[in-house]
This record gives C-alpha cells, sequence and structure tokens, in this order.
C-alpha cells in the first residue's frame, strides 16, 4: 500500500489524499485550500471554466489525464475538503454519508458551491464496510461543525489505515468517537491519519451544550433584536441556538437557506422543521425573493410559505425573535443599516478580520448594538487530540489538516510529515 498527500500550490494542507495498492487508487477528499484572511479574495472554481492555476493540487487521473481513480470518499461537505469535487473526471464514484449529500446540496443551492454529478454519488452508510478493488473501506460516523461527517478506515494488503477527518470530541455526539476507539481495538493501526486544526493551542473552550448556556444567558438578557451569525450547515449550533432561544421565550426565525437544511435533516437531528408551533419561522430574505424564479426554485419557494413571517413584522416586535443573520443581508434586506440589536457571532475568529466581518461589526455598533462573540470549535481540542491519538495506537502518526504539524513531534514519538506528493509504501 503506498500513500501520497497532494497540496496545491497555494494550499498549506492536503487537499487530497491518495492511497493506492498495485491495482486499486482512492482519494481521501478533494478540497479548496483554507481561506486567506486578507482582503484581497483568493480567486474560486466556477463550473464550466478552468480551474485557477495552483488552486489544485496536481493528482494524476483526479482533475485530468493519467492511471485510474477508483473511487473519492469525501468525509464532510465543507469546502476546504469537497470544494473541488465538481471539478474532478466524469464517472468517478464519489462515495459520502447521506447527511452530507443533504448538505452538500443546500449549500449548491445557497451558498455557491458548485452542484455534483448525481450519477457518480455513492451513499455508505455508518458503520457500513465495503470494498473497492482489493481495499476493504468502514466508514464510521464522527462529530464535526456540519451534519453526518465521517472517518475512514482502509485496510489493504495487510495494512491498515485511519483517516480521522476533521472531528471533536466535546460536541452534542461525543459517543461516534468512543466507538470508532473501540472498533480500532480489533486489529492495530499502521498508519492515523490524524486532523490536527487545534494543536497548536494549549486551552480548551466550552463544549456544545456549555455553549447553548451561554448563549442562553446573551438571548436572555437582550432587550432588543437578537441577530445570530453562524453556518445553516452546523445543524449541531443551530440545535444550540434553537433551544436558548425557546428557553429565552423567543422564536427564532431562520432564512430559507436554514428552513431548506431543517426541511432535510427532519427526523435526523434534535431541532423540529419549521413551524409556529415549533417556534420556528422563516424569513424570505431579498437575495432569495430576487432569484427564485430565475433559479427554479419554486418548490423550495412554496415549502415554508405557512411558516412565513415578514422583517417587517420582527422590526415591529424586535424583542420577541432571534433572527438568523449574515452579512450579505445588511445591504439587501437592511438597506445598509440596522436596529439597535445584540449580533451573536459564533464562526471561527479567523473569518472577523475579512472585510465584511469587520463592517458589519462596526454597523451593529454604530447603531448602537452590541457584537458579541459566542463560539467553540468544530474541531478538537489540543488535549483530545492527543488522548484520540494515543488509543488509536498507531505505528505512524500522519498530520493534516493544520498549520502545527511540527507540534506533533512534541506530542507523539512516532509522527511522520510528508512532503507535497511525495510516495510513502507502508
Amino acid at each position: 500500500m503506498k500513500l501520497i498527500i497532494h497540496r496545491g500550490a497555494q494550499g498549506i494542507e492536503g487537499n487530497c489524499i491518495e492511497i493506492s495498492t498495485s491495482t486499486t487508487r482512492i482519494i481521501l477528499d478533494a478540497g479548496l485550500p483554507l481561506d486567506d484572511l486578507g482582503d484581497s479574495p483568493r480567486p474560486r472554481p466556477r463550473p464550466g471554466k478552468a480551474l485557477p492555476a495552483g488552486l489544485a493540487p496536481i493528482v494524476p487521473g483526479l482533475f485530468g489525464p493519467g492511471p485510474k481513480v477508483d473511487a473519492i470518499l469525501l468525509s464532510h461537505a465543507h469546502a476546504d475538503h469537497a470544494g473541488l469535487l465538481a471539478f474532478a473526471r466524469k464517472g468517478i464514484p464519489i462515495l459520502m454519508s447521506d447527511g452530507t449529500r443533504m448538505m452538500l446540496k443546500a449549500a449548491s443551492i445557497f451558498a455557491g458551491q458548485p452542484p455534483l454529478p448525481q450519477d457518480q454519488l455513492r451513499i455508505v452508510g455508518h458503520r457500513e464496510r465495503f470494498v473497492i478493488g482489493d481495499l476493504t473501506i468502514t466508514a464510521f460516523p464522527v462529530d464535526h461543525s456540519t451534519f453526518d461527517c465521517l472517518a475512514f478506515v482502509i485496510d489493504g494488503d495487510e495494512k491498515r489505515v485511519v483517516y480521522s477527518g476533521d472531528l471533536r470530541l466535546h460536541g452534542r455526539k461525543p459517543g461516534m468517537a468512543k466507538r470508532l476507539l473501540a472498533a480500532l481495538k480489533e486489529r492495530p493501526v499502521d498508519v492515523l491519519l490524524m486532523e490536527g486544526t487545534n494543536i497548536i493551542s494549549e486551552g480548551r473552550g466550552p463544549t456544545e451544550v456549555e455553549l447553548e448556556a451561554e448563549l442562553l444567558d446573551h438571548i436572555k438578557s437582550a432587550t432588543r433584536l437578537v441577530l445570530a451569525s453562524f453556518s445553516p450547515l452546523h445543524v449541531d449550533r443551530m440545535v444550540s441556538f434553537y433551544k436558548a432561544t425557546r428557553r429565552a421565550g423567543r422564536t427564532l426565525v431562520v432564512d430559507l437557506y436554514g428552513a431548506f437544511v431543517l426541511h432535510l435533516v427532519n427526523k435526523r437531528a434534535s431541532i423540529p422543521r419549521p413551524g409556529i408551533r415549533n417556534g420556528i419561522l422563516v424569513c424570505y430574505n431579498q437575495h432569495f425573493l430576487r432569484t427564485w424564479k430565475r433559479r427554479n426554485l419554486a418548490k423550495i419557494h412554496d415549502l415554508f410559505l405557512r411558516q412565513r413571517i415578514d422583517l417587517e413584522a420582527i422590526l415591529a416586535q424586535p424583542d420577541r425573535f432571534v433572527f438568523l443573520f449574515r452579512p450579505s443581508m445588511l445591504d439587501l434586506d437592511f438597506g445598509g443599516r440596522l436596529p439597535p440589536a445584540r449580533c451573536i457571532y459564533s464562526y471561527w475568529h479567523g473569518y472577523l478580520q475579512k472585510p465584511e466581518w469587520r463592517r458589519l461589526e462596526s454597523v451593529v455598533k454604530n447603531a448602537g448594538g452590541e457584537f458579541v462573540k459566542c463560539h467553540t470549535s468544530g474541531h478538537a481540542f489540543a488535549k483530545d487530540l492527543i488522548g484520540f491519538g494515543q488509543a488509536c495506537a498507531a505505528k505512524r502518526v500522519v498530520p493534516i489538516h493544520t498549520t502545527g504539524a511540527d507540534k506533533f513531534r512534541l506530542r507523539f514519538r512516532n509522527v511522520v510529515q510528508f512532503s507535497n506528493g511525495e510516495i510513502h509504501s507502508l
């Protein structure tokens, strides 16, 4: 078995991980590099257009000519793992969880992610074992900041490789990681490909449940409108805001993006579909209202008409609502001005350096409101990473998805760092 980590010229992490035997090649994820934090946005690929130079890693047979790729295994729907899938060669099967399929569908409609060719998608279940060529693969659910993520255990050539994907142990489903570790005890792990986003941090943030309590304090003490800024794909964060909102005696208002996500995950998450009795209403924002006919979204438009509330009704009684809000709504829906409000920011802190978030924070404060940061990471904290890695007891640990790969050497004795495109025989 051979292992290669491919990076785009602009990337700082493994965008694609290749595992191969003499007869089989698979790719783990095909993602965009992490976003720049400067004012100049990185060029983004567009369907039907050539990929910007250096954006995609050079993987023979994946984005251009080369040996056959038997399958792409997708861990989850975030763009830094899935953003290049639409540009892969036609005909390569793409395997993912059903929840990831749902999140990619929502993101393609509402967040500008390229849609995937449906005939290439293959759905795998939790703890399902399947065979690709001479590789046997088992998909394990893990907790992360989007819905229905997977880790993969790959067996072949009498070797075992574990790909953690992105995961955390402080979310609402810590039992997922425990069940994965229990399953790994059946045979030795040769290589652990482990994410290390937070390996450089010594501290520990709140759990998702503790964050819910913090949100409740912020919402309950607010006397005016509460704006909630978080990703609709982060279903567990939606649950935290929903529970805190209800306990504070308010109604959660989501946009069409959030409402569609709730519709998709209905009965699979601990939050109901939009409904007056459920305490969730839907505001049809201006971007959707201006584009739904052109984009043939009549079914989605009509899906939530009974749960619809207009912005004017929200602003007439602002102390009754928590409103899902993003910077793009500032101009289109509010004309560039906000009423006094408490805006709860619940994204990664690095995004605050982007112009749209700096502007929003300034507008909120200039209107006499408050900009409150209330977030916990979608990635495992350093202490949890160390515990997870030690419990795997892998012969070799390969750090991925991290800017602190050198820190792994301080935590583990058996760390191997790969150069871009370097081939390692296991």
